[in-house]
């Protein structure tokens, strides 16, 4: 993956429809799949979250390879196995995630 300390690869698996992104080192993930049009959200929640502050669990990914939890929602989904808070990801060095469906707040919309 990356060699270069200022920029980081975020490889991304939307419902098996890859993706590889670059972003500066130290960007949150939840920005950089917004920005590439790629939504942890669902429908529902794309309109009603918390705005990135690690509060309502709806930017929910799966992380393949990448930084180890450091949030305490993170730490708790990487004991029990839930998805792990984009917004709370901040990329340091590469990924590479998985968007996951969301059953309880609605289908996760694609485009």
């Amino acid at each position: 993956m990356s060699d270069r300390c200022d920029v980081v690869y975020v490889q991304v698996d939307d419902d098996g429809e890859e993706h590889l992104l670059t972003a500066p080192a130290g960007a949150v993930l939840r920005d950089v799949l917004l920005d590439a049009g790629l939504s942890p959200y669902t429908r529902v929640t794309e309109r009603l979250n918390c705005g990135g502050r690690g509060l309502c669990a709806t930017c929910g990914v799966r992380v393949d390879a990448g930084p180890a939890p450091e949030h305490w929602h993170d730490a708790l989904a990487d004991r029990w196995g839930y998805p792990r808070l984009s917004c709370q990801m901040r990329l340091d060095g590469d990924v590479r995630i998985r968007l996951v469906e969301k059953v309880v707040w609605g289908k996760r919309e694609t485009e």
